[in-house]
């Protein structure tokens, strides 16, 4: 009797220890219940706003205490509004994550004044896909080729200063004297589109491969729709008869120059968190956006709404930045000037 009562004093003595081994997780203690919202810095229906969507719709499973993710759309100056609101307003608590174009965090570098951030300290998150873009004309336009585009006016539309429609049509018309004329103030995609296809401009530069044949495949056969220049570091695989802009450089200036400024292309699709959220918090959100890209019921959704996944992870794109800060002022300089009005 004495052995069996002695055994389950031991026993109770030792459940406050074992039900502080199984307390719960303080990074699921703060998510449950909450919202975290997914800023996305463009208008409703482009390229930004459909990969949040897709990505909000399973990315609280996979975080701890499940939150709902709720995409809210915050457009202004080609996603700098957005970009700025995360680096200084939004709270640092792991609540806002969001994504704006891959340009902006370059911008600081070349000394666009509006840029009130330093992305190298941004938490990021990852990029849901590298990407390739292209410039385009509609089936109107004289300009219906790069050959055209060296000896026509024309005119491609953009959104504000940092995205990529409005830095790569500066950059190439600086760096190959094109008689271009930059358009901007569109809020995103949909409304570029439109202007194309109102014929308020010729064209636009800066669409994503990926998404322009998700999205516009028909009109690419049927040729509403002209590719005249893969804006990447290597040959776009499908567009192989269009020129690249690597292939049409007649200088090592242009080429390096070319290299700094189209090293965006890897950042892709970035998701980023305010600087200075808890350390725990960053790496749960971090885990959650890769096991998010591995989901079998993500891929199936990004499948249908017809956008590529191919990740790179927070950590990468975190050196992939730091390593461009880190570029010398020399070469930074000559970039600045190409791509500056």
């Amino acid at each position: 009797m004495r052995s069996w009562l002695t055994g389950t004093l031991g026993m109770l003595a030792l459940l406050p220890i074992a039900a502080s081994s199984v307390k719960a997780d303080p990074v699921e203690d703060f998510y449950k219940g909450k919202t975290v919202r997914a800023i996305i810095g463009y208008s409703v229906g482009g390229g930004y706003d459909t990969y949040t969507r897709v990505l909000a719709a399973h990315m609280g499973k996979h975080i701890p205490g499940n939150p709902t993710v709720v995409p809210e759309n915050m457009p202004g100056a080609g996603s700098l509004k957005a970009a700025n609101y995360i680096y200084n307003v939004a709270p640092k608590d792991g609540t806002v994550i969001g994504t704006f174009a891959r340009g902006l965090p370059m911008e600081p570098l070349i000394g666009n004044s509006s840029t009130q951030f330093d992305a190298s300290t941004f938490s990021w998150l990852g990029s849901i896909s590298d990407e390739a873009s292209v410039c385009v004309t509609g089936a109107d336009s004289k300009v219906k080729t790069w050959d055209h585009a060296k000896n026509i006016n024309f005119t491609v539309a953009g959104e504000g200063s940092g995205s990529d429609p409005d830095i790569f049509a500066v950059m190439l018309k600086n760096l190959f004297d094109l008689k271009m004329r930059l358009v901007t103030g569109y809020p995103g995609t949909n409304e570029m589109t439109m202007a194309i296809e109102r014929g308020e401009v010729d064209g636009r530069c800066g669409w994503s491969w990926n998404v322009l044949k998700q999205t516009k495949g028909q009109e690419l056969k049927d040729g509403k729709i002209n590719v005249i220049l893969q804006l990447s570091l290597l040959q776009i695989e499908r567009p192989a008869e269009r020129a690249n802009v690597m292939g049409v450089t007649t200088t090592e200036e242009q080429r390096e120059i070319l290299k700094l400024v189209l090293a965006r292309q890897v950042i892709g699709r970035p998701y980023a968190a305010p600087p200075g959220i808890p350390a725990d918090r960053l790496a749960a959100l971090r885990k959650a956006f890769d096991e998010t890209m591995k989901d079998p019921a993500f891929l199936a959704d990004a499948k249908v709404a017809g956008i590529e996944i191919d990740p790179v992870s927070g950590v990468e794109v975190e050196k992939l930045i730091k390593d461009i800060y880190a570029t010398p002022k020399e070469d930074i300089a000559q970039a600045r000037k190409v791509i500056a009005e």
